[in-house]
């Protein structure tokens, strides 16, 4: 079964904690730290194979998570760097964030490699922390936590010319004859079920043609397989409706289009602003009685103020194919030459904070608290104490960050006082 959608869990590597230590050595009875830094964990890579077609494999494995960084070594040994985990998919996979149904990225054009969730910095060792004031740090950087995310994958196909229509009119057996496509091809509804590719050569130039799967009413409400299909439109620069002239299976061609028109406007608006073309098929078979209506001229009467050409055609003996290619090939021409991509809407460098900076709490002589290290120091460097608002985020700031369970935690009573770089000031619950 051609799979176009999947829905899996990633997750980038944790980076490895700084580690805490102090040189031992003879003769050297105080030495300093000399703890190392944590490695970086690994990244989650995406990277189009141009072997894949589907998505079938992530069927299978729905979790994919990198390697963690190592934790810093004693004598400043660093810390082994996570290994980054690739992600391979076919060309054409849009990737949005599950929940928000936002689009991460589109894996098709020049993009052919992307980092989507980055690993975590590893943490620094103590030997970063000592200062003239704190010789004998005691705590190191935690490693960087890890990122993770549930992504929704889905396969648009990418082609220059959307082919749709309703079951069994025609469309594999006009792809094979127009295409070094090779789609299979049985007189029964919903024959095809995976959008078949083919690329059609004409002396100004080629362009890669796909056969959606067909469309039914009430496709773009989800029903049969109508969202699986309609997806891969999306991409296209130019529709051609194929409908049976002949009235083979009793079908009206016109009203044919006017449903899938109908489908195509559910679905997507847009849809309907790109040139389209009518292929009037099975020309071979028609037989208009004398007197009767020629279809393919009600086709020309109700379309061609509108601007779409309609073509009489026979994907079997051949009859008008050449016409009808080279009149697609000039509306591509004069249509936007860019490929269809869809802009990135999610960003993943923000599902991280700069929380794991690291922090101390020890008592000094006179029975004082202190708080040290980067993370308060780096608070105090943007937090104006002097006003008010900055005074309630200081306040904030100690209990989020669990500085104030930690202070409890080692006794602290009210009255008590609290020492941070300098500042003092009485504690009181």
């Amino acid at each position: 079964m051609f799979a176009d959608r999947a829905k899996v869990f990633i997750k980038s590597g944790k980076g490895g904690d700084g580690h805490v230590s102090f040189r031992r050595e003879l003769y050297v009875p105080n030495g300093g730290p000399d703890g190392g830094d944590g490695g970086k964990g690994g990244d989650i890579i995406f990277e189009v194979d141009e072997g894949l077609n589907t998505l079938t494999d992530f069927r299978h494995v729905r979790k994919y998570v990198a390697e963690s960084g190592e934790e810093g070594g004693k004598r400043r040994c660093h810390g082994a760097n996570g290994q980054d985990l690739v992600i391979k998919v076919p060309e054409g996979t849009v990737v949005y964030d599950d929940e928000s149904g936002k689009v991460i990225t589109d894996m098709s054009g020049e993009n052919r490699r992307e980092v989507i969730l980055r690993g975590g910095r590893g943490g620094c060792g103590n030997m970063h922390y000592a200062t003239s004031t704190m010789q004998v740090p005691k705590y190191a950087q935690p490693g960087q936590p890890a990122q993770e995310l549930w992504v929704r994958l889905e396969l648009k196909v990418i082609a220059d010319v959307g082919l749709v229509g309703f079951p069994n009119v025609g469309k594999s057996t006009f792809l094979s004859r127009v295409t070094n496509a090779r789609p299979k091809i049985a007189n029964y509804h919903f024959t095809t079920l995976n959008p078949n590719l083919g690329v059609v050569d004409l002396e100004e130039g080629g362009f890669v043609i796909a056969d959606i799967p067909g469309l039914i009413e009430g496709a773009s409400e989800g029903v049969g397989l109508g969202h699986e299909f309609l997806r891969h439109i999306e991409r296209t620069r130019v529709l051609i409706h194929m409908v049976d002239a002949a009235s083979v299976e009793g079908r009206d061609p016109l009203e044919d289009i006017r449903k899938i028109n109908a489908e195509l406007a559910a679905y997507d608006p847009s849809l309907l602003d790109r040139p389209q073309v009518i292929a009037a098929n099975k020309m071979d078979a028609l037989y208009v009685e004398e007197g009767g209506e020629d279809p393919v001229e009600r086709l020309r009467r109700a379309f061609a103020p509108q601007g779409i050409e309609v073509f009489a055609i026979s994907a079997v003996s051949g009859q008008g194919l050449k016409e009808l290619l080279h009149h697609v090939s000039g509306l591509l021409h004069k249509t936007d030459l860019k490929p269809v991509v869809f802009e990135k809407e999610f960003d993943t460098s923000t599902l991280r904070g700069d929380s794991n900076l690291p922090y101390e709490v020890t008592r000094d002589e006179d029975g004082a608290f202190r708080v040290e290290g980067p993370r308060v120091e780096k608070m105090l460097g943007y937090t104006n104490l002097d006003s008010e608002k900055g005074f309630e985020f200081f306040q904030r700031f100690l209990k989020e960050t669990g500085i104030l369970a930690e202070l409890e935690a080692a006794g602290i009573e009210d009255g008590d006082t609290v020492r941070l770089y300098g500042l003092e000031f009485d504690y009181y619950k």
